[in-house]
């Protein structure tokens, strides 16, 4: 009846398995973050800047799902684009010319996700929904 011998079976079975595992992070989606960074060579992303941008942020009463630090740069999630832009606008007043603050989307994958290197599929402009124009200058 079996043309095929089990093993070969298992092997589709663990691939297909394993397929499921890593697309799992596309379905978790992104949260929209602020991310500070130091233009400066002689500031750090540390964990004096973490605090500067959690006290900055409780002062003017924005709620942050989490404030991380990372090698690099401080992120700051929040629930939606509102507090986002708003959070942009509170940080780049107080810390001024120094920081770069930027608006970026986290993945809001789960750790042992992550740590599988299970990345989402990161989509472009143009399958955003966004739009390139092009015009031909004559």
């Amino acid at each position: 009846m079996n043309r095929y011998p089990l093993w070969k079976y298992l092997l589709v079975l663990v691939v297909f398995i394993l397929g499921l595992i890593y697309t799992l992070p596309n379905f978790y989606g992104e949260s929209p973050a602020v991310q500070v960074l130091p233009l400066r060579a002689n500031l750090k992303a540390d964990s004096a800047l973490l605090q500067r941008v959690g006290d900055a942020l409780k002062a003017a009463n924005l709620n942050a799902e989490g404030v991380a630090l990372d090698m690099t740069s401080v992120k700051a999630r929040f629930n939606n684009t509102d507090s986002q832009l708003k959070a942009k606008d509170v940080l780049q007043a107080q810390l001024g010319d120094d920081y770069m603050v930027a608006l970026n989307l986290l993945s809001r994958s789960p750790q042992w996700l992550t740590a599988m290197n299970a990345r989402p599929m990161y989509l472009g402009l143009d399958l955003r929904g966004g739009g390139i124009f092009c015009c031909r200058l004559t």
